[in-house]
């Protein structure tokens, strides 16, 4: 059977399930994830490891506690997450000096450095994933998720099915 070419490859969400909007992001969402887990992988990376890097970088040193409620990361992924971070000599757990049963993770210089090389290759991914639309359709794509990620009913529904 011959391989399609770019012309005539299948919709990457076909037929009715395209008119629920949630399942075209959830579809869309899962590629674009893919996609990045594989950039950010040049690094040594994946994406949770970006967001943990990230969060660091943008709120400084925080509880294990307090960074894995922020991102909403279970405790066990959190721990393999940051254990690959120390590994890699990008992050570090230190004692609370004001609560010793506590940790604090800390970014480390090469931790800063790396956050900003998976910056440049997530903007390259947004570009290849948006091509397809113009500056003020993206602009406008993208209000609207910060509108729904930093509104109340998302997250509330979300950790509600969680247990959170």
């Amino acid at each position: 059977m011959p391989q399609p070419t770019d012309a005539d490859a299948a919709p990457l969400v076909p037929g009715t399930v395209a008119t629920h909007t949630g399942c075209l992001l959830l579809k869309l969402g899962q590629v674009v994830f893919r996609i990045s887990d594989e950039r950010l992988s040049s690094l040594g990376l994946r994406v949770r490891h970006y967001s943990v890097l990230q969060a660091l970088a943008d709120n400084g040193s925080m509880s294990q506690l307090d960074l894995g409620a922020y991102l909403r990361i279970d405790a066990a992924t959190m721990v393999s997450t940051l254990d690959t971070l120390e590994k890699a000599g990008y992050a570090r757990r230190v004692r609370d000096p004001q609560d010793r049963r506590r940790y604090v993770v800390e970014l480390a210089d090469p931790g800063r450095t790396v956050v900003a090389s998976a910056n440049e290759l997530l903007a390259e991914v947004d570009d290849l994933a948006f091509a397809e639309l113009a500056r003020a359709e993206r602009e406008e794509l993208h209000t609207s998720l910060r509108k729904l990620a930093d509104g109340q009913a998302l997250p509330r529904a979300f950790d509600e099915v969680r247990g959170g």
